[in-house]
């Protein structure tokens, strides 16, 4: 989950201050959090995210990928006229930096007025050297960092003390909130239906799927219990291993509700909520597609408003008439998860000003492993 942190990089993000991250992370929280892409550069990839060799496309999942070291994964691009293999993300000790997450990261550097380093030891190289670029161009330092760093001799400002401290002392000077942070998931319920060989029952199937595929794992739900608005006539059941499949038969007249009480996995903010699905054979089915980015909107204020999880609303719906299928994409909240801090005034200690003060021995200044720069 973001911490108080990656939320405050957020708000300044949105505030026209923060104008661009650099991450030596693989955990993805800076995409999770909200940073947008283009203002992002992952030197050393994303755990969560797969690319497209081919094509280009970059594809965010919502569950750790099986690889390392720019492997090829089990899913295909979804580009029609591509579907070439995808790759993981992530780089192993021996790969090189990606020239274009590292162009960016210099370029970004060479234009900084302020270039803040925040927990980094700053011993791995070349990613150790960026904050140096904008030196040239008469930008400043400032180091945040429990421990001394080869680069404090460096910087106008050296701060010994937790990232998460500091920046809250930071966030309250510029007189700002650190936004709450909203955790929506997406999945897919996919209702299939066919008449029997004598037409007068229907066979159904229902499935809770992942949206990154029908074999992708779904982290945020722990089991399903399945019930029925007619339950003298229909037997519950409880789906706790994936794939989530119930399979059951009814008459061909019958319409009733299917209720999803959906369990979720630890670390998810509530225990459960309950999504319901209308079952009518006989009646036409019609696809739309709502505006996601407003429905997810509009899920975020409630679940500030509410300061809970669970709200739940459908994004998409496609049908298919043969076989008659539904699919239907729902969006739910999974976390919610706000920011309130006191600053007392020992919580951090400057402990250098100017560009002259803190000096570092040889042997304070371990030496770092190196990455290959591609080129």
């Amino acid at each position: 989950m973001p911490s108080m942190t990656h939320m405050a990089l957020v708000g300044l993000e949105k505030a026209g201050i923060l104008k661009f991250v650099i991450s030596q992370n693989v955990d993805g929280l800076h995409l999770r959090s909200g940073i947008p892409r283009e203002k992002l550069a992952e030197l050393h990839g994303n755990s969560f995210m797969e690319t497209c060799p081919s094509c280009g496309a970059e594809y965010y999942r919502d569950f750790e990928l099986e690889t390392i070291g720019l492997k090829e994964t089990s899913r295909r691009c979804s580009d029609e006229k591509c579907g070439a293999k995808l790759r993981d993300t992530v780089l192993d000790w021996e790969d090189a930096l990606p020239p274009k997450e590292m162009n960016l990261a210099e370029k970004h550097c060479r234009m900084g007025d302020l270039v803040l380093c925040l927990g980094t030891s700053l011993q791995i190289t070349p990613a150790c050297n960026l904050p140096l670029k904008s030196l040239r161009g008469g930008g400043k330092i400032v180091i945040v960092n429990l421990q001394k760093t080869p680069k404090d001799k460096k910087a106008s400002l050296v701060i010994h003390g937790f990232v998460d401290t500091v920046i809250a002392g930071v966030m309250e000077l510029l007189n700002m909130k650190i936004p709450p942070y909203i955790r929506i998931d997406l999945f897919q319920t996919i209702l299939s239906q066919s008449l029997s060989s004598d037409k007068k029952f229907v066979n159904w199937t229902i499935r809770i799927a992942s949206v990154h595929g029908l074999s992708a794992p779904l982290p945020f739900i722990k089991s399903i219990e399945v019930s029925f608005s007619n339950n003298q006539n229909y037997k519950e059941a409880t789906l706790d291993t994936q794939p989530f499949l119930l399979k059951r038969r009814t008459v061909l007249t019958e319409t009733f509700e299917i209720f999803l009480n959906l369990k979720f996995s630890d670390g998810c903010g509530c225990l459960n909520t309950r999504i319901e699905i209308p079952f009518n054979f006989q009646d036409s089915i019609e696809g739309f597609k709502l505006d996601k980015n407003a429905t997810l909107e509009k899920m975020r204020d409630a679940a500030i408003e509410d300061s809970k999880c669970g709200q739940n609303a459908v994004v998409e719906r496609k049908t298919v008439l043969v076989p008659k299928s539904e699919m239907t994409v729902h969006a739910i909240v999974t976390n919610v998860k706000t920011f309130d801090y006191q600053l007392s005034n020992g919580d951090m200690k400057p402990i250098k000003e100017g560009l002259n003060g803190l000096k570092t021995t040889r042997k304070q200044r371990s030496k770092g492993r190196k990455r290959k720069t591609r080129l």
